[in-house]
């Protein structure tokens, strides 16, 4: 990554990792057609959007490499609600980082039959209501 930005700043621009691919392979993974569903149709594409088009900077994620995520989740003391779709390929990450939390005012929520990008728009699986009674619950003013 770091001969990344060498050339990177030789250019004067970043040069992008690739959005989402397409056209869609017929042999892509569960999760590519998700991302292919969401981003690259009606649904979800934008012309500014970086997963509808060109992608990220292929350096992005070398500020994360030396950050240990999720190392101080255990200190939150604030109530945390973790929502995540029963179906999306990240739902483990979820499941883990929820692991990690302590405390009463924690709470995992998993969305039946959602996948990844389900919670970005669809309205009618969307539990608006717990949403609602969570923060209200842990956030309103007492």
């Amino acid at each position: 990554m770091n001969a990344q930005r060498i050339i990177d700043y030789k250019n004067g621009s970043y040069e992008l990792g690739g959005g989402v691919v397409d056209p869609l392979p017929e042999d892509a993974p569960f999760y590519v057609k998700d991302y292919y569903d969401y981003y690259k149709t009606k649904r979800g594409y934008h012309k500014r959007s970086l997963n509808s088009n060109g992608g990220w900077n292929k350096t992005s994620a070398l500020s994360f490499i030396n950050m240990p995520i999720l190392a101080y989740s255990s200190e939150i003391r604030s109530a945390v609600l973790v929502m995540h779709g029963e179906k999306a390929h990240s739902c483990y990450f979820s499941k883990d980082a929820f692991k990690s939390l302590k405390g009463e005012n924690k709470e995992l929520l998993i969305i039946p039959d959602a996948v990844h990008t389900d919670l970005y728009d669809r309205k009618d699986i969307i539990p608006f209501d717990k949403l609602e009674d969570f923060f209200k619950k842990n956030f309103a003013a007492k």
